[in-house]
């Protein structure tokens, strides 16, 4: 599946939501789906910065593809986090590089965070963007 087709899977699972309650349960057990990263991987280097929490993420490069493990200590940044690792992993860099973000504000999940934690999700998006680039220029 591609990540616009995963992208479109996540709006079409919003739109069946009826407010947002429903979509604030829905991410937080996205949350409880992600199996989280050793204490070994929760260094500085994967902490990402403008986060209210601690989030992190870790990559792999293998067979030409980046996968993404991540963790928070909250709960609402663990399933926004997880929501982002389901898109993106298991996608080469370039095809990561291509995409988009349009569908957070698609889902309008930037309106329903708090000034803090929007930055906290723009901060995430651009981790995920900055190992792309740092793996494909390593390949």
């Amino acid at each position: 599946m591609t990540i616009k087709e995963k992208q479109q899977e996540i709006i079409d699972e919003f739109a069946f939501l009826d407010d947002w309650e429903q979509k604030y349960e829905y991410i937080i057990d996205l949350g409880k789906e992600l199996k989280g990263l050793s204490a070994d991987k929760k260094t500085d280097e994967n902490l990402i910065k403008g986060c209210q929490s601690k989030v992190w993420i870790d990559a792999e490069f293998k067979d030409g593809k980046l996968f993404f493990d991540a963790d928070s200590d909250g709960i609402l940044p663990k399933g926004i986090v997880s929501l982002l690792v389901s898109i993106y992993s298991g996608h080469s860099t370039q095809e990561i590089l291509d995409s988009d973000f349009d569908f957070i504000s698609e889902i309008g999940l930037q309106e329903f965070l708090s000034p803090s934690r929007a930055n906290g999700l723009m901060a995430m998006t651009k981790q995920i963007k900055f190992y792309a680039v740092a793996y494909q220029l390593k390949s």
